[in-house]
């Protein structure tokens, strides 16, 4: 898929719209709950996988992951663990609360790149992380007072596996191997539909649970994930990372229209500086390269 820039722009967006009806969704659901949600999300992403990765990369992909070095099993289970922290965490906190949460992932990758394989972070971004941690901290503070600090606490594994990762990711290319990301999400999808089975019995869920849960595995996980990486060819990494901060707000606002969640000020408060935040630092950085 070829596409120019102007279409990675609107397919970004559309991506993150994707993305960001997770939260809507499992506030509709009636039976399913925690670990069994996880379970099923994971398992119709699976499903979907199985269907879409032959269709892009042909079936010779199968063969690709059982070939596969420990750089791809190893991000599998950095993507298995995002997939359950982030499910739980929905079912355990408010969605404003998550996807704040989630946007430090840029942050946290940086410090995790930094201490780990030595890339240097920029003096904006040591300002933007502290901004941001800033934030974070006074929207943790009233959580605790309001009984969700749990939720969030397990929301904040999210972008700390996503930034191990991305630097597993990094090290690996920086040592020769490649490590194909779509593949690596089928891995993580398999990886937490195997974790949370023990967990999710005795299963619960009415078919209306599980139509929704299908359609989360297909087009709020699957789709999305394979259109991103074919996006990720043609936009620069400011680009992605600014764009998939519209996650944050679309997904706030479907939570608000469509399951009437008014997000706490707390949360939009803490949620203005860390996405200040890494826009300022994202857009200041881009404007030193051009």
């Amino acid at each position: 898929m070829k596409l120019t820039h102007t279409q990675a722009v609107f397919l970004m967006v559309a991506v993150t719209l994707m993305w960001s009806i997770a939260g809507v969704v499992t506030r509709h659901l009636e039976h399913a709950r925690s670990f069994e949600v996880t379970f099923w999300r994971s398992f119709f992403t699976v499903v979907s996988l199985l269907v879409i990765l032959p269709f892009f990369q042909g079936r010779e992909v199968f063969t690709k992951i059982r070939r596969a070095g420990w750089p791809l099993w190893l991000s599998g289970v950095c993507w298995s663990i995002m997939f359950t922290a982030f499910m739980v965490a929905l079912t355990m906190t408010s969605v404003a609360s998550v996807l704040v949460t989630m946007a430090l992932g840029p942050f946290l990758t940086a410090l995790i790149a930094w201490a780990v394989i030595g890339h240097r972070i920029p003096g904006r971004t040591w300002l933007a992380i502290f901004v941001a941690g800033a934030g974070i901290a006074y929207m943790y503070g009233t959580q605790i007072e309001a009984g969700r600090f749990a939720g969030t606490l397990v929301a904040l594994c999210v972008p700390i596996a996503g930034g191990v990762n991305w630097t597993l990711t990094q090290r690996a290319h920086a040592q020769g191997t490649q490590v194909d990301l779509v593949p690596a999400v089928l891995v993580g999808a398999a990886l937490s539909s195997l974790a949370t089975l023990p967990l999710a019995l005795p299963f619960q869920a009415t078919s209306h649970d599980l139509g929704l849960l299908a359609l989360l595995g297909l087009v709020q996980l699957a789709i999305p994930c394979v259109l991103a990486v074919v996006c990720a060819r043609v936009l620069q990494a400011p680009e992605v990372a600014l764009l998939a901060l519209l996650e944050v707000i679309f997904g706030i606002l479907l939570a608000w229209l469509g399951a009437n969640e008014v997000p706490r000020p707390s949360v939009l408060t803490g949620g203005a500086l860390v996405v200040g935040a890494l826009v300022v630092n994202e857009l200041v950085g881009w404007r030193q390269r051009i």
